[in-house]
């Protein structure tokens, strides 16, 4: 990582993270953390570009149901 900034995390997150890596890839809290921040950060640009709106079929179609538009 090349330009880099500084970032603290609480005792508790960190010591979680500490516990983590054995059974990870990472060998640093950095890169762990680096990692999981992207992951979720990729997650919500993927949410806001279809508009926050992750619809289950499902749902919808128990719902139109509970409202009578359709026959179960």
């Amino acid at each position: 990582m090349s330009d880099t900034r500084d970032v603290r995390l609480s005792p508790s997150v960190a010591a979680r993270i500490d516990d983590r890596l054995p059974h990870t890839e990472f060998e640093s809290v950095e890169g762990y953390v680096d990692y999981v921040l992207t992951a979720v950060l990729d997650e919500v640009d993927d949410d806001e570009s279809t508009g926050g709106e992750d619809v289950d079929e499902r749902e919808v179609r128990d719902r139109l149901e509970s409202l009578g538009y359709l026959e179960s």
